[in-house]
């Protein structure tokens, strides 16, 4: 019998990923949002007010990969920076108007990405695909942690 780790998966989901980050910047272009600029205004959109760090952290990115994705997001008029009146050191991040008139269009969009890539399958075995897929997200970020995820030990 084979065993899980000889079955190799990685380059599938690398396949999976980079097409879906295709086709959802093929769609998205006439609003001149990446996904990436999309995820972060979405975000923002329904947690207005977060500084960079914890957007960073929510996006599980890095803090200087979302203030470049920030910097060009208030560059085409979709984020704002505010200062933060508790610290003046840092700054709180808000959507514009101009992005709050695109979100439900991109939420379309995602949808209607959603529904192609699912097509022909059914909820529980997307559900099933998703426990897999997090819990092996659980066990790579406990490597991080230095934490078995079998025994919550280090």
């Amino acid at each position: 019998m084979t065993n899980a780790e000889d079955i190799s998966f990685g380059y599938l989901l690398g396949d999976v990923t980079l097409l879906f980050r295709k086709h959802f910047d093929r769609r998205a272009v006439k609003f001149g949002l990446t996904r990436a600029q999309w995820r972060a205004t979405k975000m923002l959109y329904y947690r207005e007010g977060l500084r960079q760090t914890e957007l960073a952290e929510q996006l599980e990115m890095e803090p200087i990969a979302v203030g470049r994705v920030i910097d060009r997001l208030q560059a085409a008029g979709f984020v704002e920076r505010r200062p933060d009146p508790k610290d003046r050191r840092a700054w709180r991040l808000y959507v514009t108007d101009q992005a709050r008139d695109v979100i439900a269009d991109m939420e379309e969009i995602a949808v209607g990405l959603r529904k192609d890539a699912t097509r022909g399958i059914t909820v529980p075995e997307l559900q099933q695909a998703l426990g897999v897929l997090n819990r092996m997200k659980d066990n790579l970020q406990a490597l991080d942690g230095g934490v078995s995820p079998e025994d919550g030990e280090a």
